[in-house]
């Protein structure tokens, strides 16, 4: 027998998931979130467990998402195992936004795709000067889910948009800036917070507040008003006709990095983060991400995605369609219609409604940066 991917043990108080693929960077298995399922359920009805930490082994990456080869395997067969993965994995996240307890994740190094699904529901999201934060999935021919369609367009202005198009990565120190992560510990003192947490589970703030590193000022806020300015747009078309009329080297280079990605998977992803932020239940935005997934994963767009950055590398993959005006509005409605029945998403069931307390960032709790403009800002850059 292989050992498990996934250590889930009780030590104090605290149930503990440590996620140990590290030579795939933790990329995540069904297995894997059935694993992180079951031992969060069981935990739920044990009040002997407090809170919930999940960190990870090795020092690259806490996870890079789900495993690519896996799905692009599944997909070239019946493509059953693919949407099984989607199914349980968003299952997981749905779990994790609704729980009970405080939820604290360790979010060093690499954090991306389904990474993000079980980081950004956490109560306590902890960054390092090691994580690197990105939703990337355009550029392969899928689209940031895991409830990207949720937390995405909660974020100040614009920001949303641009990650999820342009798939940029930015560091602990834009996280924290953003609400992504609520805090910054360095690296080396990640022993000392988990043993920490392990012994007063009910000091999670305290302990926080003790160990906090300053990580200096934010890159992203030099872009900030051209991020609101030249994302804001309706249509995909219109952004890119924004940036190309503002001419600067910041938005020629974005421009570059949109014109490497999937035609199709922009704007799914764009009319993902318009429906998601009328949405009031995040169970309705994994139905509908659960629907866009099942239809792109099975697309040309994947599988050349897949071969032109993770297998060849090629890095010129072979869109269709492969401008933005082949995309038609009747191409969309086919991603985002309903499933049959029997493929539909669903929760968990006996969850509670709602969701989870959330936590501010520190620069959250010192303030709301004066050019916010959207009201006190709260966990995950959500406004009031």
């Amino acid at each position: 027998m292989s050992e498990p991917e996934v250590h889930a043990r009780v030590e104090g108080k605290v149930g503990r998931l440590t996620l140990d693929r590290p030579a795939a960077l933790n990329a995540l298995t069904t297995d894997m979130c059935r694993r992180m399922i079951d031992a969060l359920t069981a935990w739920r009805r044990d009040e002997a467990v407090e809170a919930v930490l999940i960190d990870h082994a090795g020092t690259r990456g806490f996870c890079a998402g789900g495993d690519i080869r896996a799905l692009a395997d599944s997909v070239a067969g019946d493509g059953v195992a693919a949407r099984d993965f989607f199914f349980t994995e968003y299952r997981l996240d749905h779990l994790l936004f609704t729980y009970e307890k405080p939820v604290v994740t360790v979010m060093d190094g690499v954090v991306m795709g389904g990474g993000v699904g079980i980081s950004w529901p956490a109560a306590y999201r902890i960054a390092t000067e090691r994580t690197v934060f990105a939703m990337p999935e355009t550029g392969i021919g899928l689209f940031p889910d895991v409830g990207g369609g949720w937390f995405l367009p909660r974020l100040h202005g614009a920001t949303g948009a641009w990650l999820a198009l342009t798939g940029a990565r930015i560091r602990s120190v834009d996280c924290e800036l953003l609400g992504i992560a609520t805090d910054v510990v360095e690296a080396a003192r990640l022993p000392e917070l988990k043993a920490a947490m392990v012994a007063e589970p009910g000091e999670i703030e305290r302990i926080l507040a003790e160990l906090e590193a300053d990580p200096g000022p934010a890159p992203i806020a030099a872009h900030r008003d051209q991020i609101d300015a030249l994302f804001g747009g309706g249509a995909v078309e219109a952004i890119v006709a924004a940036l190309e009329a503002e001419g600067s080297d910041w938005a020629k280079a974005q421009l570059a990095v949109l014109r490497l990605k999937s035609p199709r998977s922009l704007k799914v992803a764009l009319r993902q983060l318009q429906a998601g932020a009328a949405m009031t239940d995040f169970a309705q935005d994994l139905a509908m991400e659960m629907r866009i997934a099942a239809r792109l994963v099975a697309g040309h767009d994947f599988t050349e995605g897949v071969r032109a950055v993770i297998l060849d590398k090629d890095n010129t993959p072979r869109w269709r369609p492969a401008t933005l005006e082949g995309v038609t509005e009747a191409m969309l409605d086919a991603v985002f219609a309903a499933l049959p029945e029997d493929q539909e998403w669903s929760p968990l069931k006996d969850l509670p409604p709602g969701q989870s307390s959330r936590h501010l960032s520190r620069r959250e709790r010192e303030g709301p940066a004066p050019d916010l403009g959207r009201g006190r800002v709260r966990g995950y850059g959500l406004s009031d």
